[in-house]
C-alpha cells in the first residue's frame, strides 16, 4: 500500500527533505520544486504534499494523510487524535517567557498580560504556575507588545534568541524543549502498519546515526 506524507513547509522542511534524502527516499521533487501539490517519490510508494503546520494534523487526524511531520509547538496548541511515535530531534527550538529588562513577568505581584500566538500552551504553563494571567492573542510580531505596553511579557518561541535581544527582551523562563515528530493517522496504523513502521524505522536510523 502506497503512504501519504504531509510535510510542514518552512521552518522544518529542509531538515525534514534531508533526513528522507538520507534514508534513501526519492525525495528530488521536493528539493526542485515546481507548481504540483502532490509530490510523489521517485523511489518509494510515497506521496507528499507540504502544508502549514496546523494543517498537517487537519490531514492527519482526518486520514489524508497517514503520516505528518510537525513541530512539537503546534502538537502542544493543537488537537490531539492521532498517535505521535518518533521524535526526529531536528528542527530544535524553545517555548520560553520573554519580557522586557528588569521586568519579569513572572515576578509581578496580581494580574499578569502575557502577549502569545499559543494561547493553549500558555494558559497551561501559568495554570501550573499558580499565577493570575490574562492572555492576549498576537498572530503578528509578539515581541512587539511589551514595548508597546500592551502586556508584561511574552510567550512564544526561540531559535538563536536574536530577535529577542534585538528588541531588548530577555529570556525568564523555558517553558518546553521543541523539535520536529512524526505524527501517524490512527486507522492508518492499523490499515498500513507495515509501510508506517518501515516509514518510520527508515526515519529512526537516520535519528541514531546523526546523534
Amino acid at each position: 500500500m502506497s503512504l501519504s506524507v504531509a510535510l510542514t513547509k518552512g521552518r522544518l522542511e529542509k531538515s525534514t527533505v534531508e533526513m528522507l534524502s538520507q534514508c534513501g527516499y526519492g525525495v528530488d521533487g521536493l528539493i526542485h520544486k515546481n507548481r504540483e501539490l502532490v509530490i510523489a517519490d521517485t523511489v518509494k510508494d510515497v506521496r507528499y504534499f507540504l502544508v502549514k503546520s496546523n494543517d498537517c494534523i487537519t490531514y492527519v487526524e482526518h486520514g489524508v494523510a497517514d503520516i505528518g511531520i510537525v513541530g512539537k509547538d503546534t502538537l502542544m496548541e493543537g488537537g490531539k487524535d492521532y498517535y505521535e511515535m518518533l521524535d526526529l530531534e531536528c528542527g530544535k527550538c524553545r517555548f520560553v517567557v520573554a519580557g522586557l529588562k528588569d521586568c519579569n513577568p513572572l515576578s509581578k505581584v496580581g494580574h499578569i498580560k502575557i502577549g502569545t500566538k499559543y494561547p493553549k500552551v500558555t494558559t497551561e504553563y501559568f495554570s501550573r504556575k499558580g499565577l493570575d494571567v490574562e492572555i492576549i492573542k498576537i498572530d503578528g510580531s509578539v515581541e512587539l507588545s511589551p514595548l508597546l505596553g500592551l502586556c508584561d511579557g511574552i510567550v512564544d518561541i526561540m531559535e538563536t534568541g536574536t530577535t529577542l535581544k534585538e528588541n531588548g527582551l530577555v529570556v525568564y523562563d523555558i517553558v518546553a524543549e521543541i523539535s520536529a515528530r512524526v505524527i501517524v493517522n490512527k486507522v492508518s496504523f492499523k490499515m498500513k502498519k507495515k509501510e508506517v513502521m518501515a516509514f518510520l524505522n527508515d526515519l529512526e536510523r537516520i535519528v541514531r546515526k546523526n546523534a
